[in-house]
């Protein structure tokens, strides 16, 4: 026991430690980082960088095509992933696990694999430095998991309701729309959680296809304080902080949501 509150304390200053040091280089000015990094800022807490970085580092910008691009992936990926899940459990024949297995498989492949010749299909369909270009391969390369984890929990709501809302005439679209979605909005809260931090987080795609600065999001944007020679450590550490505060409030508010989506299933019966 008292080696396991070791470990946990242990574990626990590796995360706080590199997170206090981000939040106080955030208020400091580039001189008192270089002279004290560990250190408090001198003369209280300064919030300059944060005015700053909106003011003159076009950061709303940024922020919002991340906002963009992140909520349009997300609800399509979601929409588009449950149709699919829904799809294969009612299928319940090889078709469906033929389809099953060809998701899976689009699980395997890795992103840096497809760079060269999705930048030139791409580059042929007119959709590098643009949102659409990005939503569109962030839906591609996401829906596969979003389908192996919706699928994995519609396998296990009860036959019997789709039974019962067959004899009632209902029909796939609103057997879909009235019980499967309802029953399976905490996986889906899962999900969209899930599938949130990462396009929120996507540095890849951007790095890709953007190069246009009207067109760039967070991620890419914090680069701009990183030169050959020297990097803003004050100014990167509160684009960081920035880019952070979406995903930790809507963990804050969805947690509840995210634990019933991740325990959801794990029991039959």
């Amino acid at each position: 026991m008292l080696f396991r509150k070791f470990s946990l304390l242990i574990y626990a200053l590796l995360i706080v430690i590199p997170l206090v040091v981000v939040l106080l280089t955030s208020v400091k000015t580039l001189q008192e980082t270089f002279r004290d990094p560990l250190g408090l800022p001198d003369g209280g807490f300064k919030f300059d960088n944060y005015v700053a970085i909106f003011q003159e580092q076009t950061m709303a910008g940024y922020f919002l095509n991340s906002t963009i691009v992140t909520l349009f992936s997300v609800s399509f990926t979601l929409l588009l992933a449950a149709m699919v899940a829904f799809g294969i459990t009612r299928m319940n024949n090889w078709i469906g696990n033929v389809l099953f297995a060809l998701f899976t498989l689009g699980m395997m492949v890795p992103a840096q694999v497809i760079m060269v010749p999705l930048y030139s299909l791409m580059l042929d369909l007119g959709l590098t430095n643009s949102l659409l270009g990005l939503i569109l391969v962030n839906i591609s390369s996401t829906l596969p998991i979003a389908v192996f984890i919706l699928t994995g929990f519609m396998k296990t709501l009860p036959k019997e309701l789709f039974e019962a809302s067959t004899i009632d005439g209902a029909g796939n679209w609103k057997m879909f729309t009235k019980v499967a979605i309802p029953l399976s909005l905490p996986s889906l809260s899962a999900t969209a959680i899930f599938l949130f931090v990462m396009h929120w987080n996507d540095l890849l795609y951007p790095l890709l296809f953007i190069t246009d600065n009207a067109y760039k999001t967070l991620p890419l944007a914090l680069l701009e304080f990183q030169g050959q020679y020297s990097t803003n450590y004050p100014m990167l550490f509160t684009g960081v902080i920035i880019a952070s505060a979406p995903m930790v409030i809507a963990y804050v508010f969805l947690q509840r949501y995210f634990v019933a989506g991740i325990t959801a299933g794990a029991v039959k019966g």
